[in-house]
């Protein structure tokens, strides 16, 4: 049975997700960094099902770390314990089985169960056993992947208000909190301070890069992969290639090979550090190749990883806005028009968007206005700022505070 080793608070985008799949006869994934709450997730979703009437024989949980599992637990074993509780309770069973990646030879059990049970299954998975490369070769096209992200600013408030945060605490201070802390639940629950917060972060950030990518992968120069790793952390919302990397370190007379650096971006991706944001030519409607940028999972392993200063908060506030997309279903593009860029371009079922991000907006500084109004289309066109007095309509473009955009006032 899954144990709760995390608050229950409300993750409605995820329970929307979750509802609108269920019952199709598809294996639901929820895959993301680790810590980022897949578990509670799934403890979220089993209290939801058992309020439909449900019978707790027909909510069958399983968490594939328990230590009450034998070392040599198999797929063979998995299959025969599900397939013993779904004939047990004689009618249709819905599975949330966490971490599944444990188990070796999980994917021909939950194959088998799937063809042959009347179950409504979900998994979840965090490390490079279960990466999205490889879920399509193990589930043969027989699954849908809903990405789990850290906290959303509203979730932050609430997980702060739960772990004793004075309810005379503003939302500004909250938000200048979240971009300084991030958002991993176990951080934001437990109210630690700034130092401590990044140092628990380092050791998540560690265990992802040493177990799951580094040995994996069997990386024999750990120093290198680490310092590509740090210069990803750095150079958030930018756009970069692996040849720029390679040129980079080749002056500072270090080595390494361009085949090397696309190797360790798409480990680093797979692994749900880093999401990759290609560029789109809005006139030439078509994705580029060249040029990326890579956001952060979480803006806190950036900190952990190098510190703060406040000169990071332009790219923080970038890679925060993309993750705010994210969670909403978009699809998030680099937007490229003619030697303009705009810093997204999101598209979800046929809608899009453009949304330029900067930290103050200066009257002679008009460069994320006109670079939105050289756009000649009736999408919406946002600018987003921490700028208090900036906020407002220009030439149709709506200028929002970064709280308001975080809240949900567009959506």
């Amino acid at each position: 049975m899954i144990k709760q080793n995390e608050p229950i608070l409300p993750r409605p985008l995820y329970m929307q997700s979750l509802n609108r799949f269920r019952d199709k006869h598809i294996i639901k994934v929820l895959c993301g960094v680790r810590r980022a709450g897949k578990s509670t997730v799934l403890d979220l979703y089993k209290d939801e099902l058992l309020s439909l009437g449900l019978l707790d024989a027909q909510v069958i949980t399983r968490r594939y770390t328990s230590m009450e599992l034998p070392d040599n637990f198999t797929g063979r074993d998995m299959y025969e314990d599900l397939k013993g509780a779904v004939d047990t309770a004689g009618r249709k069973c819905y599975l949330l089985l966490d971490e599944v990646q444990e188990v070796e030879g999980w994917e021909k059990a939950v194959n088998s169960i799937f063809e042959s049970c009347d179950a409504d299954i979900y998994v979840t998975g965090s490390n490079s056993k279960l990466l999205s490369s490889e879920i399509s070769t193990y589930l043969s096209g027989r699954f849908v992947q809903i990405p789990v992200f850290t906290l959303s600013f509203g979730e932050y408030i609430e997980v702060q208000k739960a772990a004793g945060r004075s309810e005379s605490d503003s939302v500004e201070a909250m938000l200048s909190d979240y971009i300084r802390t991030g958002a991993f639940p176990l951080i934001s629950l437990s109210l630690y301070s700034q130092e401590d917060a990044y140092q628990i972060v380092d050791g998540i950030y560690a265990t992802v890069l040493t177990k799951d990518i580094a040995r994996r992968h069997n990386i024999s120069n750990i120093d290198m992969f680490n310092r590509v790793t740090r210069f990803v952390c750095d150079n958030i919302g930018k756009t970069f290639s692996a040849k720029s990397v390679f040129d980079f370190f080749k002056s500072q007379q270090r080595s390494v090979a361009i085949e090397t650096i696309y190797n360790y971006l798409a480990w680093l991706e797979e692994a749900f550090i880093i999401y990759r944001c290609s560029r789109y030519d809005l006139q030439g409607k078509g994705v580029l190749k060249t040029q990326e940028k890579f956001y952060l999972s979480d803006v806190s392993f950036k900190y952990s990883q190098l510190g703060f200063n406040t000169k990071m908060v332009a790219s923080v506030l970038e890679n925060i806005v993309y993750l705010e997309l994210r969670r909403h279903g978009y699809e998030v593009y680099v937007g490229k028009f003619g030697e303009q860029e705009i810093d997204f371009v999101a598209e979800r079922h046929g809608e899009k968007l453009y949304v330029q991000v900067c930290r103050n907006l200066p009257e002679d500084d008009a460069r994320e206005i006109e670079n939105l109004k050289a756009i000649q289309d009736n999408y919406p066109k946002y600018v987003v700022t921490l700028d208090d007095l900036a906020t407002g309509n220009v030439d149709g473009i709506k200028i929002v505070h970064l709280k308001d955009f975080l809240l949900g006032k567009l959506w």
